[in-house]
């Protein structure tokens, strides 16, 4: 039996942007408070950034996690359902327990699907068989138990050609892991493979050149525009699959730490408010929604051309809360996103490279130094600071 309610702002995704602009809102107008419903069945909220450094034996799964009632503003309805179809005509969303809700104004925040099932094999194997992901909260801890008891052999690090989740974190993981084989003796008798289906090892020409250099003093050997397919891990086998020839070629392995392909969310990419490659198409500055101008998106699910990290979430969400206030009150939308997006390169315990850009490439730095170079005052940042900010600052909408 269907069951109807109403909220005049819906925000389907109690991640990090979801959170970010309820909170956004309630402080530029706290009358709407009681007004908001965030639609999310998770009861747990994970600091994923800092998954790279779990993987790596940096820091612990513990300390990337928190109750998702703890971080919910006060006074915000909490419906605890999946958000499963758009109608975005009658300005309504379905969710799994057949719930209709319906809303004067949408913001969907509903993040990036990890597709598993695309590479044959992967879902009997991770976890296991020397395969292992930094990509679920379930199988990260075995990315450190592998590189932890890793005797030599080769060693695989993989990167789909589909967006995914931060772009520079298949390969921070390698140079974590090169670090520990050389600390525990077993670097002389590895062989490290990064394959990758991207067409070079970083976007941003100012940061791709001091990471080749990296990849060069850590004797990496780089594949590229060269797809995982499949696993086979009883035997220990990876088959990849160049993107332009579809030439397969099959690799041995003793580990392999595999970035799984993602995409937009099912649920979004077969509606009405997604574009043709199945994010929600919005505005690359204002948010809005190209169509349905009550509809906002920001995050990991919108259609903007920027790297999808919790950086960028922090600029867009002021952006996509203060428009939407604007298109309330029925004035002119002023704020605009640049496109801007950080991606903290770790290339080694106590180093990293600091990118930070906006659209086209084209770096925008915070810090009066050069960022491209590896300093161990930007792995402090991320390691220690940047989580604080997330925590006390980013959710509450004060940063």
């Amino acid at each position: 039996m269907s069951q109807t309610k109403y909220a005049e702002i819906v925000i389907v995704g109690a991640g990090s942007a979801g959170i970010s602009i309820a909170s956004r809102i309630i402080r530029n107008a706290p009358y709407l408070k009681e007004n908001i419903m965030i639609i999310d069945p998770s009861e747990d909220h994970y600091y994923q950034p800092l998954w790279t450094l779990v993987g790596g034996g940096q820091s612990k799964l513990e300390d990337t996690h928190r109750k998702q009632d703890t971080l919910i503003p006060d006074g915000v309805q909490w419906l605890k359902e999946a958000a499963t179809e758009f109608l975005p005509d009658t300005n309504t969303v379905v969710t799994d327990k057949n719930t209709q809700i319906h809303y004067d104004f949408l913001v969907v925040t509903a993040g990036i699907e990890i597709k598993w099932d695309r590479i044959n094999g992967l879902k009997e194997a991770i976890g296991k068989n020397g395969v292992c992901s930094n990509y679920a909260a379930e199988y990260v801890e075995s990315t450190w138990e592998n590189i932890k008891n890793f005797s030599g052999g080769t060693a695989i690090f993989t990167q789909p050609s589909t967006p995914i989740k931060c772009g520079g974190a298949p390969q921070k993981i390698m140079y974590l892991a090169d670090d520990y084989f050389n600390k525990a003796n077993v670097r002389s008798k590895t062989n490290i493979k990064f394959i990758s289906g991207t067409g070079s090892i970083f976007s941003v020409p100012r940061y791709a050149k001091t990471l080749e250099e990296v990849i060069n003093r850590k004797e990496i050997e780089t594949t590229f525009m060269t797809d995982l397919i499949e696993i086979d891990g009883k035997n220990k086998t990876a088959i990849f699959q160049h993107i332009e020839t579809n030439e397969k070629m099959s690799v041995a392995y003793d580990m392999i730490h595999v970035t799984p392909p993602m995409g937009a969310p099912s649920f979004i990419a077969s509606s009405p408010i997604a574009n043709a490659t199945g994010w929600v198409d919005v505005d690359p500055h204002t948010l809005q929604h190209n169509t349905y101008k009550n509809i906002f998106s920001a995050g990991d699910s919108a259609s903007l051309p920027t790297s999808k990290t919790g950086a960028a979430i922090r600029k867009q969400a002021p952006v996509a809360a203060e428009n939407l206030l604007s298109v309330m009150n029925g004035s002119t939308m002023k704020a605009k996103y640049n496109g801007y997006t950080s991606c903290p390169l770790v290339t080694g315990v106590n180093k990293l490279v600091m990118a930070e850009f906006e659209y086209d490439n084209v770096p925008q730095e915070t810090f009066p130094i050069d960022q491209s170079k590896e300093r161990m005052s930007m792995y402090l940042i991320k390691k220690n600071l940047l989580p604080i900010m997330y925590w006390n600052g980013m959710l509450k909408g004060t940063m």
